[in-house]
């Protein structure tokens, strides 16, 4: 018989499977996980010192970088920070927008993870189903802001303009003639609520073809059943959050325990996991991508029947409209001064956390009356579960490691910050 011995092997950091540049350091005993030592610092960007160092407003892009696949979460934790401090009223209108967008990032989130996790653990379908709806989503993100990632479009006191009245439509090309583009355009004929609306109506059967692709599937059920076990006492002493948490059964989401903005005024469900395996945390997202299409859907009916301002009005923090700077002095020095300066922040200190799609983010902000922070620290949930790696994957064959990796959603942007 062949003889087996101890060995230490690297896991990535290049690896498909590492999502990001993650060098897990591996002791195994044969295919056995022994230990598993996370090593980070590959990817650091120093996103806390820079925005140490630049105006409020300039860091609002830095926040869409950390997560890359959450964007517009991580703004609104970093507005909602400036705002504490500062006691600012967000018009209602932009409360429900971010609402809205923040529930369209965590679809946005979701179905990278689901179709990235499948693809680690073999499945190759869903990857490209997913990917389908995500551009759906990519398009309200640039009708929206301009950009399809990154959108900056949060600001201190509201959001940066109203939703569009028109979406961009497809141009017949070489790929596509004139009657596939004409089906291509068929739902964008009219405003950017009227696309989310209809993407609502269609997406549930979306997460039914998913379902159908995996959640009975022998092999996806034999590859997550039972796999990376963490109890709900541990996860809570782990500091687990989001997904991570609900998959081991505790019922915490700070939409609901600790709302903001206007989460207590739209009606969602948490899903909650039982046994705190792979498969209970797949469940949970899964169930949360209805749960999140529930909350635009609401959304959507209210902002079509309440227009308003979207943006404080205090040219102290925001700027006035375009027409009124060029037609008035003192809004011309208003805009001049916010956007050479910035707006000063009075000293005191505030921590504003969101629910994240993958846990909760946090900014702690302490200001010391400058017009850029004195200090800010960035509570990013991936990092709590990175730590927790080891112990989940203890005693696992080497192969379960990836699913692991799969199951806590890791984007490395927010971990190295």
């Amino acid at each position: 018989m062949a003889e087996i011995r101890n060995y230490t092997m690297n896991f990535g950091p290049q690896h498909p499977a590492a999502h990001g540049v993650l060098r897990l350091v591996l002791e195994m005993d044969g295919e056995v996980v022994q230990r598993a030592d996370p090593h980070i610092g590959l990817l650091h960007r120093a996103t806390e010192k820079l925005a140490e160092n630049k105006p409020y407003i300039q860091s609002v892009p830095y926040m869409d970088r950390l997560d890359y696949v959450s964007m517009m979460v991580n703004e609104h934790a970093y507005v909602m920070a400036i705002e504490k401090i500062l006691q600012l009223e967000v018009p209602l209108r932009a409360q429900y927008i971010r609402v809205m967008f923040d529930e369209i990032t965590r679809i946005l989130n979701h179905l990278l993870w689901l179709g990235a996790h499948a693809l680690d653990v073999g499945a190759m379908t869903v990857f490209l189903y997913a990917f389908r709806e995500r551009e759906d989503l990519m398009d309200c993100y640039e009708a929206v802001s301009g950009a399809r990632l990154h959108a900056a479009y949060y600001r201190p006191g509201g959001v940066y303009r109203d939703l569009p009245d028109s979406m961009p439509k497809y141009k017949p090309s070489k790929i596509h003639n004139e009657e596939k583009t004409k089906s291509l355009n068929e739902n964008r004929q009219g405003s950017l609520l009227d696309f989310i609306e209809d993407f609502t109506d269609r997406f549930p059967t979306y997460v039914d073809e998913y379902e159908t692709l995996l959640t009975d599937n022998r092999i996806w059920k034999q590859r997550l059943v039972g796999i990376g076990v963490v109890s709900p006492d541990r996860a809570k002493a782990l500091g687990f959050t989001g997904p991570m948490l609900r998959g081991s059964g505790v019922e915490w989401d700070l939409r609901k325990k600790q709302p903001y903005e206007v989460y207590d005024q739209v009606d969602f469900d948490i899903p909650v996991g039982v046994n705190g395996d792979c498969y209970d945390r797949y469940l949970v997202r899964i169930e949360e991508f209805r749960q999140s299409n529930r909350i635009i859907k609401q959304c959507v009916k209210w902002l079509r029947d309440n227009p308003g301002p979207v943006i404080t009005d205090n040219h102290k923090i925001a700027p006035p409209s375009r027409i009124e700077m060029k037609q008035n002095m003192e809004e011309l020095i208003h805009h001049f001064k916010l956007f050479t300066e910035g707006f000063h922040v009075p000293p005191g200190e505030a921590y504003a956390a969101v629910e994240h799609p993958k846990g909760e983010f946090g900014i702690y902000l302490i200001s010391d009356g400058e017009n850029m922070p004195y200090r800010l620290k960035i509570r990013a949930p991936g990092f709590a579960h990175l730590a927790a790696l080891d112990e989940m994957s203890r005693g696992h064959m080497l192969s379960d490691v990836v699913a692991i990796i799969g199951t806590q959603d890791i984007v490395f942007g927010e971990i190295d910050r």
